[in-house]
């Protein structure tokens, strides 16, 4: 009847020993009981090249799993090959996932042993494991426990013993021997777990099914419904411990309760309009739109096309002139006027390369309002390279308008990168808003709604979700030129043939130079009333033709 070991809650702390080799204790005192129980440290021994007997092998598994099901983890640790590593390893499994009780029953050896799939069930199964030639491969079944619940985990093993200068055979430890699923990197652990919402719905109440840019991002939601702990159900999950995977739930050990709808920051209304205005710049072409509440930093839409990609969040392309909203606000701070003249010569050379303007000519007379109107590359690198430090383009992206660092929005988004520049041709690419600067339309979105509200908040769309702040606020003499220059883009600058954008609005195009692409790519970002959203379409040529009228389309729902 010798078939395997079980560890189990007892009333009291003693040890005893069962009928048919089964041995019972008290996981609380497993860790203390097994230093006196544990034999002396045996002799350093080496594994040697000659695979163990099938009885050496029975042996030497029999040996560790009943050592390991009886809690002496000091004993089961020594049976391997490497008992520093399995200590600890044991020792996390026993901490973190705390069975009640655990049962390890060893198969013959050289049996087939099998790798399992992920399976919240019973049992699982799936294809044979390749050992070296020196080991002897052995599976076992393992019955796992849980303190207030009749759900009992059970899972296939496996274990490869190799034959060691002693004569004995040991466990060639991996972190696969706990579970065939369990990698270097990774750990176990019981984790709460919520049922997916029973809905999810916008900020009204509405139902946000059937927008095909939503179809695909609402799945993630799934575990966002997280409701009060008593919601919660506990599952045996493994985790990466660098983040990158996400965690795997291998057994149920108490179901959730039912799912509550999940009201997210969306406004089906908002969502409408963006989407079909996207759809309206052409078909065929690639792009995104975000639409963002100002005084709350609340995303109140998000469009892509193609819809199966989550571009506006998760795009990094250089933003072209809207980047100029941005150096704006740096050489406001540094003491420029809007009425200051900023000559807008037709070209600059810098280190040998020669920057133009889309507007040919020379306009010397140019104020720095109207140089940011007409979008003038020129005056800006100028500008910036005699008046701005070579970090203060980045450093007023990061205290003022927050970017830089990860926002958690409730969806997986691309940081916008602004790196400080090397070389002055770089810098000069960076101000017109092209070299290494990369952005989404959730940053652009962003950096309007910042202008427009005075203090940037931290796009969300999970009502109540950690918002990061920014350092510092730009001083209202500031924020006041810029909300007008950006309605002069509108009024009398190379905004003002985009039809239907609303009174007051303010807005900054964008023309971004890509690669061979056979037009530039379409930027537009804008503000009006407590609305703040931002385009960008790929191959659309200048930020007026395509971006704008879709932007245009998308605050007049807020007016």
């Amino acid at each position: 009847m010798n078939k395997g070991g079980k560890i189990a809650i007892a009333t009291v702390c003693t040890i005893m020993l069962g009928v048919g080799g089964y041995g019972a204790y008290s996981i609380t005192s497993s860790l203390t009981s097994s230093s006196t129980t544990a034999t002396k440290t045996p002799k350093p021994r080496t594994v040697l090249d000659q695979p163990p007997s099938a009885d050496q092998a029975a042996t030497g598994a029999k040996a560790f799993l009943d050592a390991w099901s009886s809690g002496n983890l000091t004993a089961a640790a020594a049976l391997t090959d490497a008992p520093d590593a399995a200590m600890t390893a044991l020792t996390a499994f026993q901490t973190n996932v705390k069975p009640s009780a655990l049962t390890l029953v060893p198969g013959p050896a050289g049996q087939p042993v099998s790798t399992p799939s992920p399976s919240p069930s019973s049992s699982v199964s799936g294809a044979p494991v390749s050992l070296p030639a020196n080991q002897v491969a052995l599976g076992f079944k393992a019955t796992v426990e849980f303190a207030g619940t009749t759900n009992v985990w059970n899972y296939t093993g496996a274990l490869g013993l190799e034959q060691m200068s002693d004569g004995k055979a040991a466990v060639h430890w991996t972190p696969t021997v706990i579970h065939p699923h369990l990698a270097d990197g990774e750990s176990m652990a019981v984790k709460a777990v919520f049922a997916p919402p029973s809905s999810v719905v916008d900020r009204h109440g509405k139902s946000l099914k059937g927008f095909a840019s939503l179809d695909q991002l609402l799945g993630s939601f799934n575990n966002a419904a997280a409701g009060t702990p008593g919601d919660a159900g506990q599952s045996v999950v493994i985790t990466d411990s660098s983040g990158k995977k996400p965690d795997e739930k291998l057994f149920a050990i108490t179901d959730p309760k039912p799912g509550k709808p999940l009201s997210l920051t969306l406004d089906a209304k908002v969502q409408a309009a963006a989407e079909a205005a996207l759809n309206s710049a052409g078909s065929g072409l690639s792009g995104s739109v975000v639409a963002i509440e100002p005084s709350t930093g609340n995303i109140l839409a998000i469009a892509n096309s193609p819809a199966t990609y989550n571009r506006a969040f998760l795009a990094a392309l250089a933003p072209g002139s809207t980047m100029k909203v941005i150096d704006a606000a740096a050489l406001l701070e540094a003491g420029i006027s809007p009425s200051a003249n900023m000559q807008c010569p037709d070209h600059t050379v810098v280190s040998g390369q020669t920057i133009t303007n889309d507007e040919k000519g020379d306009h010397l007379d140019y104020t720095f309002a109207q140089d940011f109107a007409q979008s003038c590359n020129t005056a800006f690198i100028q500008q910036g390279m005699k008046t701005l430090t070579g970090s203060q383009q980045a450093d007023t992206a990061k205290e003022v308008f927050g970017l830089g660092p990860v926002w958690s929005t409730g969806l997986k988004i691309q940081p916008p990168k602004i790196p400080v520049p090397t070389t002055a041709n770089q810098r000069a690419s960076d101000l017109i808003g092209q070299g290494t600067i990369t952005m989404s339309a959730l940053a652009m979105a962003s950096v309007s709604a910042t202008v427009q509200n005075g203090t940037f908040h931290q796009p969300i769309l999970v009502p109540g979700s950690t918002q990061l702040p920014a350092d510092r606020n730009l001083s209202s003499s500031t924020l006041d030129a810029l909300r007008s220059m950006m309605r002069q883009v509108v009024t009398g600058g190379t905004a003002a043939g985009v039809s239907g954008m609303p009174s007051g609005s303010g807005a900054k195009t964008g023309t971004a130079e890509v690669g061979n692409q056979a037009k530039s790519n379409s930027w537009f970002t804008a503000f009006s009333g407590n609305l703040a959203v931002a385009v960008e379409v790929e191959n659309g040529g200048h930020g007026a033709d395509t971006a704008g009228p879709v932007a245009a389309k998308v605050l007049q729902v807020g007016n």
